[in-house]
């Protein structure tokens, strides 16, 4: 069936503006692509699919005419012909009616070189329609989809409930988060109008020829060059994109970003390419910014926390009673045993309830388990649920109306799932920040941090019911004080590493480090500091101070200090995290004019594009 009304094409319509037309399968034409994987994408799908599916354009059913439908396109965009003029990003806005505030397709730039050897280069990017779509894997309402027809990622705004994961993993910045519709909405490769034999609407603006589009790996013609990367761009082993580079043009050994990310490209003569490195544009000015720890992710340091300080709690709680510890053995056989587990399951419910604030559409947060294949959102989400789930009914099974031989199978067994969920929402929610696209989260560091969260937090909340239930206090400041103890030297262990390993970095996790030293320097000290003080504090009172007066003031020192200090580091480690995107301009783009906008009341003219940068 031909596809009529899916889009409507001008009888006009210039060559440039039409998809090249060639046979399906022409001898010289390309079986894989650079990255190994077919370019025939019904290859990787059951071979009873059909080639002529419909993609539903606007709920029309129409099947485009199309040789290479269900083929790989990709973009391939040519630097050196590019020149800045934004008709590109015109052309996407105008056709996809996106708001001020948001960009499928963004023009930014790199320059390097001093007069009268000067250089600069554009860099137009939209979504890259990857091999390997990170959004795609890491969404967890499973809002997008890898089509076979022409191997475009799509997303569906409706399905979305606004998370915003999909933007943390991208390592280009192409999904779009909408604070004002909450939800997400990106590039769609302008499937109606290939349907039809036309390009991408920004592609058929391009008035240099820098952009063009057409299946990947057929070079087009006036062409020399298909690279996979080119300076800015980041490392396209992440997601295997489908866009293909020319740039011939010499460049300087060091190309300078215009925006305000301390990041800098330079020439590894080994490999040939571009590599990020720390440009300390700011200087080195140590401040605290205390108010700038307070960010939309707010809600996430809270969920994460209250989740962790429940999770260790439970667990703490229950292996000690397994290994036959004092005081534990004693206060399992007191009804107030039964507020561990209670109140564990109730700091996990209020951090997932916490958790749904930070929702763009909080309503649907039942959709976060829609994509347990491949999301570790949805994974970390379950196993918090489970743990929720047998950490209550376990604290209903110790109570002493419910004592019966035939029960205290299924109270152990209740205990031992509770744990069991706990470990896996733990894990997943540390593979939830293990992203490439993200450096200065991808650490080990930050498995010390939740781990070391969850034991001193959760040895502090069962330490404190053993007290009030009366056990003994130099029994429980003993085992529980040595566990946080413990948590707290795993947090400085992986803080020292991490420290460490960003610190010079070739990628953004370097210029993260740079930022904690000079924005946020004075509150990173504090931190480290505090953090120093109060493990020989911890260690001290173990040691020195098994009880009396002075113990119970030094405990509950430690305490106030244990809450505040976790509340800093957690709020550092969002604010923090410098992301792989793609280079910005003076004006566009710049997270730097973004805020000084906003700080002189420039945000609010509606042309600027600024909304209020939450969900």
């Amino acid at each position: 069936m031909t596809a009529v009304n899916i889009w409507d094409a001008r009888p006009n319509e210039p060559e440039y503006a039409r998809l090249r037309h060639q046979d399906s399968s022409p001898a010289d034409a390309a079986i894989t692509n650079v990255y190994d994987q077919p370019i025939d994408l019904i290859a990787l799908v059951d071979e009873t699919v059909p080639r002529g599916q419909s993609l539903y354009i606007n709920g029309n059913d129409a099947v485009g005419e199309n040789p290479n439908r269900n083929k790989q396109h990709a973009f391939y965009f040519n630097a050196d012909n590019c020149i800045g003029c934004h008709a590109c990003e015109s052309a996407c806005a105008e056709k996809n009616e996106t708001p001020a505030h948001l960009a499928f397709r963004s023009v930014g730039y790199v320059e390097g070189g001093s007069y009268p050897d000067f250089q600069r280069m554009n860099i137009s990017m939209a979504c890259n329609h990857c091999d390997d779509p990170v959004c795609l894997k890491g969404c967890p309402t499973n809002a997008y989809t890898k089509h076979t027809e022409y191997g475009a990622v799509l997303q569906d705004p409706d399905t979305c409930f606004g998370c915003g994961y999909c933007t943390w993993v991208c390592p280009y910045n192409a999904p779009q988060l909408d604070p004002v519709q909450g939800q997400v909405s990106k590039c769609n490769m302008c499937v109606d109008r290939l349907e039809v034999g036309l390009k991408p609407s920004c592609v058929s603006a391009c008035v240099g020829n820098a952009l063009d589009f057409g299946v990947v790996e057929d070079i087009p013609e006036n062409r020399e060059q298909a690279k996979t990367a080119i300076p800015g761009f980041p490392d396209p082993s992440i997601s295997q994109p489908n866009i293909r580079f020319e740039q011939k043009k010499g460049l300087a050994e060091e190309m300078t970003r215009t925006d305000s990310a301390p990041i800098k490209y330079r020439l590894d003569k080994e490999s040939g390419q571009y590599k990020p490195s720390l440009d300390p544009k700011a200087g080195r000015n140590k401040f605290w910014n205390i108010g700038r720890l307070s960010s939309r992710e707010n809600p996430l340091v809270l969920f994460t926390l209250l989740t962790q300080a429940g999770i260790g709690a439970m667990t703490v709680a229950f292996i000690s009673v397994l290994l036959g510890i004092e005081p534990m053995v004693a206060l399992v056989q007191t009804p107030a045993y039964a507020a561990i587990p209670f109140f564990a399951a109730g700091l996990a419910a209020f951090g997932l309830f916490l958790s749904t604030t930070h929702l763009g559409k909080p309503l649907r947060f039942y959709r976060g388990f829609n994509n347990l294949k491949y999301s570790p959102v949805s994974r970390e989400g379950l196993g918090v649920a489970i743990f929720m789930g047998f950490a209550g009914l376990h604290s209903l099974l110790v109570l002493p109306q419910f004592e019966h031989a035939l029960l205290e199978l299924f109270t152990a067994v209740t205990g031992l799932l509770a744990v069991l969920g706990g470990a896996v929402g733990l894990y997943y929610m540390y593979r939830c920040y293990r992203i490439p696209a993200r450096p200065f989260w991808d650490h080990w560091q930050t498995a010390t941090s939740f781990v070391g969260s969850a034991l001193s937090l959760g040895a502090l909340l069962t330490g404190a019911i053993a007290l009030i239930a009366g056990m003994d206090f130099s029994q429980v400041v003993a085992w529980f004080g040595a566990v946080a103890l413990l948590g707290l030297l795993m947090e400085s262990l992986g803080l020292m590493f991490h420290a460490r390993a960003n610190n010079g970095a070739e990628h953004e996790g370097a210029a993260s480090h740079y930022i904690q030293t000079t924005t946020f320097g004075k509150t990173y000290l504090l931190r480290n500091i505090a953090l120093a003080l109060l493990t020989v504090l911890v260690a001290s009172l173990l040691l020195f101070a098994p009880g009396g007066v002075l113990a119970a003031i030094g405990w509950g020192l430690a305490t106030v200090m244990l809450i505040a200090l976790s509340l800093i580091s957690r709020a550092l480690f969002y604010v923090l995290v410098v992301p792989t995107t793609m280079p910005g301009a003076f004006f566009w783009r710049n997270k730097g004019f973004e805020q000084h906008a906003r700080d002189i009341g420039l945000a609010s003219t509606v042309d600027m594009g600024l909304v209020a940068d939450h969900h």
